[in-house]
């Protein structure tokens, strides 16, 4: 089972968020919090797998529980679920060290889909959010396509990162091992120079834009 925390000031937010992450996929909420200081607390407290964390909260915001999170040494992926997509807030959140941003416009089945995908290793960011972070990104003149040294088989994998698929889902759709999943990434990070998957989807995407 992914142990979640569910972070919102929002009763109604969070009563709905049971409602969409079902057990029978493998996803238990241990805990709720309604302000950034007490996320801090539960996340110490409960030392869940994945915290689904509000951006704008009384008490403490999601970005400076973020910073708290990080700061004691937890280990959980931490994917931010709001309703705003400012440059200041989607910075500011990866900055402080967010897997993941998603909006609360999603899909239900796509926040499921992302908290099951973050509780082995996999960050996504809603399609809105990685074009935002394309346009804060320096413009590059390379051409679409594989970047020199890495093999079509390997741009297949980072592709499906870019949409958000977990490696559980790439397994699947490439017909690849999970293990063979894991070593292309391994190899993308080294060769390209990045360090997570939300950077990876970024070089997709500023490669092979999206409408």
């Amino acid at each position: 089972m992914v142990r979640v925390l569910v972070v919102d000031d929002e009763p109604l937010v969070r009563a709905g968020l049971r409602l969409v992450l079902d057990p029978a996929r493998g996803i238990e909420i241990v805990g709720e919090a309604g302000d950034g200081v007490a996320a801090v607390r539960a996340a110490r407290e409960l030392d869940p797998d994945v915290v689904l964390m509000d951006v704008r909260m009384p008490g403490g915001d999601g970005i400076a529980a973020v910073t708290g999170i990080r700061a004691a040494g937890l280990g959980c992926r931490i994917l931010m679920l709001t309703a705003f997509d400012t440059d200041e807030f989607v910075l500011g959140a990866l900055r402080a060290g967010a897997d993941g941003f998603l909006l609360k416009a999603e899909d239900p089945e796509l926040i499921e889909r992302a908290v099951l995908g973050a509780g082995e290793g996999a960050a996504t960011v809603s399609a809105p959010v990685l074009r935002r972070l394309v346009g804060l990104a320096a413009p590059r003149t390379a051409p679409a396509g594989p970047p020199a040294g890495v093999s079509d088989r390997e741009w297949d994998v980072a592709r499906l990162v870019a949409e958000g698929r977990s490696n559980a889902d790439i397994s699947v759709g490439l017909h690849l091992s999970l293990a063979t999943v894991k070593t292309h990434l391994g190899s993308l990070f080294a060769k390209l120079g990045l360090d997570n998957r939300v950077q990876l989807a970024i070089l997709v995407l500023e490669r092979e834009p999206r409408p």
